[in-house]
């Protein structure tokens, strides 16, 4: 193919996500009637480009390229109804034309990806096309030619870059000199950063030109297919343009070759404004995806002088919809002011800036925060792509939708976030089954999705511990969503052969019986009884050698709340209850052994019996009560345990009513006599004092002795007591700090003020540190 033949091949050059780039396209393709339009993007998804501008598509979306093995590492290209490549896909489509990606294939372009990453490169985990392929700088770059971007801003009389592309760039009317300037600008731009990029950035400079010919061998191979070179359009990122036009440099076969890769799918995937804007960190968005589909809409009306009026009255109209009322006149006077903005420096209609500009001046009355809120909504908005039923998707993806149809959830696919109340009893007002329990099939989802980590839904408490009926739930669709669920795809085709792996593959890794017991937990409100089954076996092998009263605990809490569900969740937990009896009993045997532990290890055994004591009362006529009384009668008893917890076992005592108030009394004096060491007797009292406080209050004779305790300790035994005491009465509430002041302040001859500033002061370094030093110190050992 000679050199002249080639020459005919129309570049244009684009930035990423241009209403104007999109416009002066369709009036360029218009003109030349093209038989073929090349786009820069993955030559593998070429085939895609038929769902993308299936009529039921709804921009924004995006191709989605992931490897077919772990790591799983994933490619995005988004397009939004303002794209210059979408506009250009369409055309291509009502014009009976070939449209075609060009780029490298995704399966290269991960692999590439991955190589970079390993040599420190790209610190990327997710692949995005380069924001200089649109004719602007990504974020690295802008950091380290900041002063360029600067610059031709300063020179040209702008704020920012940013103002001084949308002035001059998308502002420009003129077809033939918008294509000229946009090509002579970014060739100017390539030449000042090409040899930078050499010397800093080697290995990305030399993927850039990989791929550049890739694309050139692309085109030629169009040509060569029959194409005549001046009926094919070439779409690319402005910063290829100038190193597209010359076809002499192409990729050889053994060079395409020897080039690496990795096995990849593609799919398509609704995309969010939100994602485009560069408030989520991505780098070729634009920060108001909002607002350039505004200006698209006023653009392609062929009336593009009506977008200040649009914007401003659009944000009047929030405003008015949250309270604050705003004038017809005020909206006048604002869009004078932007267009006036825009007059002082030169342009034909008024930027962003000039337009945010007058709506803080007249909207907000100067106060920008009175209309941030509208702003955002305006400039970013809420839009989330659609396609059509079935369109390039991965089995999952259908699963899921279907899903979403079958239990009424597609108008929760939206990324604003949206409440949802789940009452998973039986709905009795509706005819078929399925809608009598459609709040369950929804929890059952949900948890699924949970569990293989799409965060689509995300549970809050219910704000009712005992409605085991009750879920709350905070729902909320977004682009990362879709990708969890591609990447799900390698665990199964649906949800429920995905959660059932991931299941299976958590309980061949559970090393613990609390782990065991949760993943049970997780299997009932996932509704998988088979898991249920496995998890149970596993549980009963770990808890056979254990003696982790902590965790035994944890699992016996677990194993309570689900049977607590009964047929709520129409799973069978009988089976479980065997399970529960023989984790309890062996709670009970071991607490007394597990007591004898320092004071770190004392807070965990602290919830431990705080659980099988519930456990106990909610379940009384399944677990052995009387062993549970037993054995925290004998760690009431024991002096060589840790004595907060010993403290503690007599005070679940009392409360229960398992001790009379002389047994108590005589505890009391045991621990509190002369002589005891104040981390013993201290200590005892501050567990006593964790449990049934008003009951405590109210024996004035249990606080004499502890007076009478006080004062006969030494100095630094009265310092350490204080200690225990000050931590102990750390937790209690204001009004219970305040009775126990008056309480001491009265036997101690001070005010209540007094008191309280010495029993519940913060606690200093030093005492701290005493603290800490009792996590050294083994009671079992006494």
């Amino acid at each position: 193919m000679n050199a002249t033949a080639e020459a005919g091949v129309h570049i244009f050059g684009v930035r990423h996500l241009s209403p104007g780039g999109a416009k002066h396209l369709l009036e360029y393709l218009n003109e030349l009637q093209p038989t073929a339009v090349l786009i820069e993007g993955p030559s593998d998804a070429t085939d895609e480009i038929r769902h993308l501008t299936h009529r039921s598509t709804q921009p924004p979306v995006a191709i989605l390229a992931f490897t077919e093995d772990l790591p799983v590492r994933t490619a995005l290209w988004p397009l939004a109804v303002y794209s210059p490549e979408y506009q250009g896909m369409k055309w291509a489509r009502d014009n009976g034309a070939e449209a075609a990606f060009i780029d490298l294939p995704s399966s290269v372009i991960l692999s590439l990806q991955d190589v970079m990453r390993r040599e420190g490169t790209s610190g990327r985990g997710e692949v995005k096309p380069e924001a200089d392929e649109a004719g602007e700088p990504s974020t690295e770059e802008a950091e380290q030619q900041e002063s360029v971007y600067s610059r031709i801003a300063r020179l040209a009389g702008e704020h920012d870059y940013d103002m001084y592309w949308e002035r001059n760039y998308e502002h420009n009317a003129n077809a033939g000199a918008y294509r000229a300037a946009i090509l002579s600008f970014s060739a100017e731009m390539r030449l000042l950063s090409e040899s930078r990029e050499q010397l800093e950035q080697p290995k990305e400079h030399a993927y850039n030109t990989l791929r550049e010919a890739y694309m050139r061998r692309q085109i030629r191979k169009t040509i060569a297919a029959g194409h005549a070179p001046d009926k094919i359009v070439v779409i690319c990122g402005a910063y290829h343009a100038s190193a597209l036009a010359d076809l002499s440099d192409v990729l050889a076969d053994k060079e395409l070759a020897g080039l690496p890769s990795r096995s990849t799918k593609l799919t398509l995937m609704p995309y969010s404004y939100y994602k485009l804007s560069t408030m989520s960190g991505y780098g070729a968005g634009n920060g108001a995806p909002h607002y350039f589909e505004m200006m698209w809409e006023t653009m392609a009306s062929g009336r593009p002088e009506e977008l200040a009026h649009l914007y401003l009255s659009t944000v009047a109209g929030y405003l008015r919809s949250s309270g604050t009322h705003r004038s017809t006149a005020e909206v006048i006077e604002a869009v004078r002011l932007a267009e006036s903005l825009a007059a002082l420096h030169g342009g034909s209609a008024p930027t962003l800036r000039d337009l945010r500009d007058a709506a803080q001046t007249l909207l907000g009355h100067g106060d920008l925060s009175v209309i941030a809120d509208a702003l955002v909504r305006v400039d970013v908005g809420t839009a989330i792509g659609h396609l059509a039923d079935g369109v390039s998707q991965t089995p999952i993806q259908d699963d899921l939708n279907r899903l979403l149809k079958r239990y009424k959830l597609e108008k929760y696919k939206s990324t604003v976030a949206s409440e949802l109340p789940l009452d998973l009893r039986e709905n009795r007002r509706v005819s078929s089954e399925e809608a009598a329990y459609l709040d369950l099939h929804r929890s059952i989802l949900f948890h699924r999705l949970k569990l293989l980590g799409i965060t689509f839904a995300k549970n809050r408490p219910s704000g009712q511990d005992a409605a085991t009926w009750a879920e709350y739930w905070i729902i909320q669709w977004s682009p990362e969503v879709e990708i969890q669920v591609v990447e799900s795809t390698l665990l199964g085709e649906t949800i429920e052969v995905a959660a059932a792996y991931m299941l299976r593959e958590k309980l061949q890794a559970c090393r613990s019986i609390a782990e065991a017991s949760l993943l049970i937990r997780v299997a009932c409100e996932c509704g998988m009884t088979a898991q249920m089954e496995e998890a149970s076996r596993v549980l009963q092998g770990l808890a056979v050698d254990s003696r982790d009263v902590v965790g035994i605990a944890a699992a016996a809490r677990e194993l309570a709340t689900i049977i607590g569900f009964g047929d709520i969740r129409k799973v069978d937990t009988v089976p479980l209850t065997p399970l529960l009896e023989e984790l309890f009993r062996r709670g009970c045997l071991f607490l007394p052994d597990a007591s004898g532990c320092n004071d770190e290890a004392a807070g965990q055994m602290i919830v431990a019996m705080n659980e099988l004591n519930a456990i106990s009362l909610d379940h009384s006529e399944t677990v052995d009560e009387a062993l549970w009384l037993q054995e925290l009668l004998h760690l009431s008893e024991r002096d060589d345990r840790n004595p907060r917890l010993s403290g503690f076992a007599c005070a679940i005592l009392m409360e229960r009513g398992a001790v009379s108030a002389e047994e108590v009394a005589s505890e009391v004096s045991r621990r509190l006599s002369p002589g005891i060491p104040a981390d013993l007797g201290a200590g005892w009292f501050e567990g006593l004092s964790m449990r049934n406080r008003y009951g405590l209050l109210s024996r004035m004779s249990l606080w004499e002795q502890l007076n009478d305790y006080i004062n006969a300790l030494e100095d630094d035994e009265f310092k350490r007591a204080l200690v225990f005491l000050r931590r102990a009465f750390s937790t209690f509430s204001p009004r219970e700090k305040t009775m126990i002041s008056e309480l001491l302040g009265e036997l101690w001859g001070v005010d209540s003020e007094q008191a309280a500033e010495i029993l519940t002061g913060e606690l200093k370094e030093d005492e701290a540190k005493m603290l800490d030093d009792l996590n050294d110190f083994d009671f079992g050992d006494l």
